[in-house]
């Protein structure tokens, strides 16, 4: 049997992910990733001291070592400021899907390897084949909970040292798994908000760092309807925060562009035939493979963002690590600077970053 550290959040899908591997007879140590603990007095919920207190008695309860590990300089230096760059740069990181590439299965992989640890093990739902030429391919959760979409930018020689022990279960079976191991945590709620930072919106995590600079809220033919706090605190897409009524029975504004140039932040109204706010086609880069190579010739699907159904992409690769990319169907607020994972069927192929979105 395999020496396996579990990231341990506190939460009941890593609880559970160690209590199974512990049933399956690994040797199992339990760590918490000490990455944020608020020490700036940021609004909102960053319960990390209760974390560190459910995650040691699971541990406890499990009768498995626990440690913690502060990452809280190599989180800042790789996920916060990738992230607060990104808005000032005028485009949607998204840290969850960073924190995954450079902390779970960057450097917790990495201290993982030097303490002699077979693998990292995590709570996430999403299913691994480990092939018999020794690769290994990541596969869609189980119906109901799939996380495979933060995890697009791994590469092999991650997901080799990667467990996912609950991958094959609905969230509803993780609870009873919970319930029948005994977890203390059986019933404690998920955690909401940024990935390791805790539940504090956005917007209010954003203006802690990058001052406000206010501007014009203008419609497509130029009128102005109100007065934005700052370009960086707005998405394409966006409907709720803005302040600006529509005043038109059964419609409301939804944000199309940014124009960082004269800070002009454009609505129009939520409709299938409103201008940029549908694409079909853009240019993603920065483009990483889980196993094989992507292929133009590959029946390649994409998911532009978490919660939402992939779709059938024809790919032009401009180089290595750059594609133009059509999807079959028009895509709504595709979103510089946010995630598109690529899949092919169930399994998930790699993943990219949305550098531009063309409008024809």
């Amino acid at each position: 049997m395999a020496r396996v550290l579990v990231g341990m959040s506190g939460g009941v899908d890593s609880s559970v992910a160690a209590g199974l591997l512990l049933e399956q007879g690994h040797k199992v140590v339990g760590a918490y990733m000490k990455n944020f603990t608020n020490e700036e007095g940021l609004p909102g919920d960053c319960p990390w001291e209760q974390d560190i207190r459910d995650a040691r008695e699971v541990c406890d309860f499990l009768g498995i070592e626990f440690r913690i590990l502060s990452l809280m300089d190599e989180y800042r230096d790789r996920v916060v400021d990738y992230l607060l760059a990104g808005y000032r740069d005028g485009v949607t990181p998204n840290p969850d899907v960073m924190c995954n590439r450079e902390m779970k299965f960057g450097i917790f992989r990495e201290f993982a390897i030097a303490q002699g640890f077979d693998y990292v093990a995590t709570g996430h739902y999403a299913q691994l084949v480990r092939n018999e030429d020794g690769s290994v391919d990541i596969f869609r959760g189980a119906k109901g909970k799939d996380q495979t979409y933060f995890l697009a930018l791994l590469e092999q020689e991650q997901i080799k040292k990667a467990m996912f022990p609950i991958g094959h279960l609905p969230k509803p079976e993780v609870r009873r798994e919970a319930e029948r191991l005994g977890i203390p945590v059986a019933q404690k709620k998920d955690s909401q908000g940024i990935c390791f930072i805790g539940d504090i919106k956005m917007s209010d995590f954003l203006g802690h760092y990058i001052d406000d600079s206010p501007g014009p809220i203008v419609t497509l033919d130029g009128k102005t309807v109100g007065e934005h706090r700052g370009l960086h605190l707005h998405t394409l897409g966006q409907r709720k925060g803005l302040g600006v009524p529509s005043n038109t029975y059964g419609k409301a504004y939804v944000v199309v562009e940014k124009r960082a140039a004269s800070n002009e932040l454009v609505v129009a109204f939520d409709e299938p035939e409103t201008p940029m706010l549908y694409a079909t086609r853009c240019r993603v880069g920065s483009i990483s493979v889980t196993h094989q190579p992507l292929s133009e010739s590959d029946a390649l699907l994409a998911q532009p963002r978490y919660r939402c159904e992939s779709a059938s992409v024809t790919a032009e690769f401009l180089d290595e690590t750059t594609a133009m990319i059509t999807f079959a169907k028009p895509q709504r607020a595709l979103t510089p600077g946010q995630i598109c994972a690529f899949y092919e069927g169930e399994t998930l192929r790699g993943g990219g970053v949305f550098q531009k979105i063309l409008f024809e």
